[in-house]
């Protein structure tokens, strides 16, 4: 780049070409590649295709293991039972004498 002393530099020109966005031409074009019967998108797009199609399918099943809420409330009820336990009753008064710490 040559200075010159009173010459200003000329900005580049901002080129913009528009584009055309068809939102029905493009979800014809995910429903023709996930059937596999046009292979038009990019790799990108497929992987996106893939990932998209991967999340329904487990947006659709039960997330929740059959098991899992009845070892939430088997928890919840032995935490329960151990709080009740040590304040309501005097466990922790007998426990403390039997090991001579409390009178």
């Amino acid at each position: 780049m040559r200075f010159t002393l009173f010459k200003a530099v000329k900005p580049k020109p901002f080129i913009y070409t528009p584009r055309f966005y068809d939102p029905d031409k493009e979800a014809a074009e995910k429903r023709k590649a996930a059937l596999g019967l046009d292979n038009t998108l990019s790799e990108s797009e497929k992987l996106r295709l893939r990932m998209e199609q991967r999340w329904r399918r487990n947006k659709n099943q039960p997330s929740d293991h059959p098991f899992r809420s009845i070892s939430l409330l088997i928890y919840i009820g032995v935490i329960g039972f151990g709080v009740y336990f040590i304040f309501f009753t005097d466990f922790i008064d007998k426990l403390l004498r039997a090991f001579g710490v409390g009178n």
